[in-house]
């Protein structure tokens, strides 16, 4: 009538079929073959020797320009005004090499003054800017 006998049941086939482990794990040797020579690659390059005719100056302590909260500047701790800040930005441009200017943005500075300082930087001629920020807490 349909119905099957615990006899019947036992013939079936107990084994793991290996067939599909055995296509993946070929799949995943045919990619390490792949990839292998492309990530040992290298380029041998013999560079050249020179005397160097400029001494090699350490690169200059960096410059901490901060812009407190009620928009007042600090240039290395010390309160300035924006004239004043502008006048030291140009002086730090003709210096070789230049300073690194490490800015320092009091989150309820509006954008406006972070953005009138970066002016001032770009037309002194400052070419490296840092803004520094604090990380975000870990949730």
């Amino acid at each position: 009538m349909g119905f099957q006998t615990a006899k019947e049941n036992s013939d079936e086939m107990s084994e793991i079929n290996m067939t599909p482990l055995v296509d993946v794990m070929l799949v995943l040797l045919i990619l390490f073959m792949v990839t292998m020579p492309v990530l040992t690659q290298e380029i041998r390059v013999t560079l050249p020797k020179t005397t160097s005719q400029t001494p090699v100056t350490a690169p200059k302590d960096p410059i901490d320009l901060a812009i407190r909260a009620d928009g007042s500047l600090q240039w290395n701790q010390e309160n300035l005004s924006d004239e004043a800040v502008t006048k030291r930005l140009v002086i730090a441009a003709k210096e070789q090499p230049q300073p690194v200017i490490r800015l320092y943005g009091d989150a309820a500075v509006p954008y406006g003054k972070v953005m009138n300082v970066l002016a001032s930087a770009k037309e002194a001629g400052i070419t490296n800017i840092g803004f520094v920020t604090e990380p975000m807490p870990q949730k």
